[in-house]
């Protein structure tokens, strides 16, 4: 037996300038080589598992990697090698989330156009972890048709749109080959990412894991997945003939979807194979990849915890925590997207986003290193997935350039940091803000004040230089003050650079 990680194939990207693990499995005692260019490893199989570690080595290439195997068994040697081309080193970054992060190249605004004119050598390259229900027969054939991608108009369409536009301009302003591993899958609760010790280890995030053993109570493992698999059945009849549908009524409300369709029985139900229970992407993709040599993780996710906001911080930083601990760095970079606004038309403001919001923002400044790509501006109303992912990718690649490269720019819009009682109002002060502020519209919107009641009343605002002083006739003692506290709003204020002041509120502990 010899083999290695479906994560490494040819035209791989390898982390420059840090110790790379390469890993596989083999009988017990074979040794192990690995050589790239003139940089050599060895090790010895034990457990029937092997590592070895490849010193840092600067960016360049395409180079071959040859792994050998030697094996003396009942006094003969069998030697197995195998030999990987078009191998890079340059950078590396794993696009975790959910559906947002997902969002195909081909599908996202101008995509198609980017496609057309994509050569092998724009600087970035893929690989796409097998997105597999459970760890079967079925999770190792896909891996094993996996394998690294270079860029083309074919090969790069399924692409994640955010990771693209992050690592071309990273591979632009860098100018080396940077490399992305896709891990993620759309309506995914941070829950799936995590394994189940560290969910049910917090009272704030343990009903995940209640909630799961509840709906799997007393079902054998091959009900759950006769269950799962009849879903899944329908579920795709059922998507099919929506589409039909939406093809003739683009505008199809949700109810008339399903008066013409049938019932939509999605999520599914929740077992062992659902691709939404706890811990379950964890063990069948994430794993997978670790602990493939990175420089960052990149992560857009929120979406499906909606429904728990106020437990999110708990779980989000839980996972930063644990994904750290897998790849052996408690300092490895982890950049987030802090979601947009949004809102579905006929759904109340329900101020859950917000709350997610929040959490975010509050993560970034208390987990370390860490970055945040505030994308308010980027949502669409109605459109939980927004298209134009060309800002989204480029904020994150300003943060990663500021936080992991040293390099001073304006990666930040403003960011609230305190606020003083003042002439009858409250008078706002912001990081990032020494060059003032953009004003988008005809006049500021989004801003609210309150005073012990906590009843809002919509503020008017007047910029002050790298201030903003808001005040309403009705509020005389103010106390508290929010901006863009709605799932949904208009982002009017700008930094000089373009990127939106994060929404925020004063007081996160006493205003609820």
């Amino acid at each position: 037996m010899f083999r290695i990680a479906s994560v490494f194939s040819s035209n791989m990207v390898l982390q420059r300038e840090k110790n790379v693990e390469v890993w596989g499995e083999a009988d017990d005692g074979a040794l192990i080589s690995v050589t790239i260019s003139d940089v050599k490893t060895q090790t010895i199989a034990k457990n029937g598992k092997w590592k070895a570690v490849l010193p840092p080595m600067l960016a360049g290439g395409p180079f071959e990697m040859d792994v050998f195997c030697i094996l003396n068994k009942e006094g003969k040697e069998i030697k197995e090698s195998l030999r990987f081309y078009n191998v890079m080193i340059g950078e590396v970054w794993l696009c975790g989330g959910q559906s947002n992060m997902e969002l195909e190249l081909q599908n996202c605004k101008g995509g198609k156009e980017v496609l057309e004119s994509l050569k092998p050598d724009c600087g970035v390259r893929f690989y796409y972890t097998s997105k597999c229900h459970m760890v079967d027969d079925e999770l190792y054939r896909a891996e094993k048709n996996s394998g690294w991608s270079e860029a083309g108009k074919e090969s790069s369409a399924a692409w994640s749109a955010v990771g693209f536009f992050f690592a071309r301009k990273l591979s632009k302003d860098l100018g080396v080959t940077v490399g992305l591993i896709g891990c993620n899958w759309g309506g995914t609760s941070a829950s799936a990412w995590m394994d189940r010790k560290t969910i049910e280890d917090s009272r704030e995030t343990a009903s995940y894991i209640e909630e799961y053993d509840a709906a799997v109570r007393s079902k054998p493992i091959e009900l759950q997945i006769k269950e799962y698999d009849e879903y899944a059945e329908y579920q795709q009849a059922w998507w099919e003939r929506s589409q039909e549908i939406f093809a003739k009524e683009p505008n199809c409300s949700w109810d008339r979807i399903q008066e013409l369709c049938g019932e939509s029985k999605y999520p599914g139900p929740m077992n062992c194979k659902n691709e939404y229970r706890p811990a379950g992407l964890y063990e069948t993709m994430l794993m997978r990849v670790c602990p493939y040599t990175l420089r960052g993780f990149l992560y857009y996710q929120g979406e499906s915890d909606d429904h728990k906001p106020n437990s999110y911080y708990k779980l989000f930083t839980n996972l930063i925590g644990l994904w750290r601990e897998k790849w052996g760095d408690d300092e490895l970079p982890f950049i987030m997207v802090q979601l947009p606004m949004f809102k579905y038309e006929q759904d109340p403001d329900f101020k859950h986003w917000c709350l997610i919001r929040e959490a975010q923002m509050k993560a970034f400044k208390t987990v370390k290193n860490t970055g945040i790509a505030v994308i308010s501006d980027c949502g669409e109303f109605n459109n939980i997935h927004p298209v134009d992912k060309v800002p989204v990718g480029e904020r994150l690649c300003l943060q990663a350039e500021s936080l992991v490269y040293g390099k001073k720019i304006e990666a930040f819009g403003p960011i609230y940091k305190s606020y003083e009682y003042k002439d009858g109002g409250m008078e706002l002060s912001f990081d990032h803000a020494d060059k003032g502020f953009k004003v988008k519209g005809d006049k500021i919107v989004g801003f609210e004040i309150a005073g012990e009641d906590k009843l809002f009343k919509r503020a008017a605002a007047e910029i002050r230089g790298n201030k903003i002083f808001i005040s309403a006739p009705q509020v005389k003692e103010p106390r508290y003050a929010r901006y863009d506290w709605f799932n949904w709003i208009d982002v009017s204020i700008f930094g000089k650079n373009g990127i939106p002041l994060a929404p925020f509120r004063t007081h996160s502990n006493d205003q609820d």
